[in-house]
């Protein structure tokens, strides 16, 4: 008789391993599924972390190269791209063994292998099937492809090529004026890449605050990016001389040919569903490939369904959210997450961070708002440091004064944004964070005197 599980999991990603590492904790029996032989899905091993790891490292040597002689420091560094993509793999190589020393600690059995779903309680893992009570169907997304594009990750290149190139490209041409691409195009700029942005929107960031938008804009083109937006790619031609992207106008006609090097795609991810069995059990997806659920219940008991395959932002803390609260949902808690207060991080530099409402959708919505801004020019710290660059925003409901949203571009603006967060998650008020004292000096005081704008009594500017 086949040994039965309370949990078994598909998808070792952030949504799955936190799912998984809850469950344990709780006194189930789980094990996870997982393809690679690595734990932590596209964010641990071929997105966030590694990405961030050359984030980093660019940021350090555009810093030594362009801002060391106006703080009175002279230097001088060379990029040794090979040793620093190795930097990148180890950083991922420990976070990845950190996750199966977790699954060890709390009892998670790790199932090496491609799971499909054989039947209702039922998992087959390469010809084995695994009994159990519960299915969390965890298996995350996948690039998606641009008709036209071929992308064979070594000039024609996803995410996952552009974090392996062992030489900078002369030319770069992103496709996609989002945050991987952005992030990804920042990296190679830095390193000395010519980076070119082909954006089908008439903007970049297209979810952001308008606000944002436009300041990020001005940003990138004052770093050296460049920008062809409401443009659309129609194919790349490959030839000796090397990448022809052929484009035109969004609305049709102006064509406009732009030479590369490398070319990378990064026009957003498709939920990963297709060949798990889910047609065993009767569940459908939508038009975009994402499964249908309510608080994480499928149309099947005992089947869930968490982070990327469902609705709402593809975002690793998001499908950490929900795997630890599906795995208190099947242990009798009451699990809870609250999608209005999920913080969004674009690791550029300087960074841009949001969490909840923008202020165009306030005015769609119709909820009276009142907003306050205060610019890091102002901020002692900022100027300090040399990153006086962007501005914090808060929007807070007219009449209660209740934060709904907040917006910073700028320095450790992906830190900066978790003090807002938890305010709104505790249903403070602007006054409430106007009031808080800040330490001196510190970038934080930003904040607070955003908080105090909005109140109409900012010191500081």
């Amino acid at each position: 008789m086949a040994e039965e599980y309370d949990v078994i999991i598909i998808g070792g990603g952030p949504g799955g391993y936190n799912c998984a590492i809850r469950c344990g904790q709780l006194g189930l029996k789980v094990a996870c599924i997982e393809t690679r032989k690595t734990l932590g899905g596209t964010c641990l091993n071929v997105g966030c972390i590694p990405s961030k790891a050359l984030l980093h490292a660019t940021a350090l040597y555009e810093t030594a190269q362009k801002d060391f002689p106006s703080m009175g420091m002279k230097a001088t560094v060379e990029a040794d791209i090979p040793a620093m993509i190795e930097s990148k793999d180890k950083v991922v190589k420990g976070l990845t063994q950190g996750i199966e020393y977790l699954f060890k600690k709390n009892n998670v059995e790790h199932i090496t292998g491609f799971g499909k779903i054989k039947a209702k309680g039922e998992v087959e893992v390469d010809g084995k099937v695994y009994k159990t009570k519960n299915i969390v169907i965890a298996t995350g997304s996948e690039v998606a492809n641009l008709p036209g594009v071929e992308i064979d990750e070594k000039t024609i290149v996803s995410s996952t090529g552009a974090l392996e190139l062992q030489e900078v490209p002369e030319n770069l041409l992103v496709i996609g004026g989002g945050v991987i691409g952005l992030e990804l195009g920042s990296v190679w700029r830095r390193l000395g890449a010519n980076v070119t942005v082909v954006e089908y929107m008439p903007s970049i960031m297209v979810n952001s605050d308008k606000e944002i938008q436009k300041a990020a804009l001005r940003m990138f083109k004052k770093q050296g990016v460049k920008f062809e937006l409401s443009r659309k790619v129609m194919g790349v031609e490959k030839s000796k001389s090397g990448l022809t992207v052929k484009t035109e106008a969004a609305d049709g006609g102006k064509p406009k040919d732009i030479a590369a090097d490398v070319v990378l795609v990064c026009i957003g991810r498709n939920a990963f569903t297709k060949g798990l069995g889910l047609e065993n059990v009767g569940i459908e997806t939508d038009k975009r490939g994402k499964i249908p659920q309510d608080h994480w219940k499928t149309s099947v008991d005992g089947i869930w369904a968490i982070g990327d395959v469902i609705d709402g932002p593809m975002l690793a803390h998001k499908a950490e959210e929900e795997g630890a609260a599906v795995a208190e949902c099947i242990a009798g808690q009451s699990g809870h997450v609250n999608f209005n207060v999920i913080p969004d991080v674009v690791y550029t530099h300087p960074e841009i961070a949001s969490v909840g409402q923008t202020e165009e959708q306030l005015k769609e919505a119709g909820v009276p708002f009142k907003s306050g801004k205060f610019p890091f020019t102002a901020n002692s710290r900022a100027r300090c440091n040399h990153e006086a660059e962007g501005f914090v925003k808060i929007l807070a409901h007219a009449e209660t004064d209740e934060i709904l949203g907040a917006h910073i571009l700028g320095p450790l603006a992906g830190d900066l944004i978790h003090e807002v967060a938890v305010a709104m998650e505790f249903k403070a008020a602007s006054e409430d964070l106007a009031r808080t004292c800040h330490a001196h000096p510190t970038v934080s005081e930003a904040v607070r005197q955003a908080a105090m704008d909005v109140e109409g009594w900012a010191m500081q500017m």
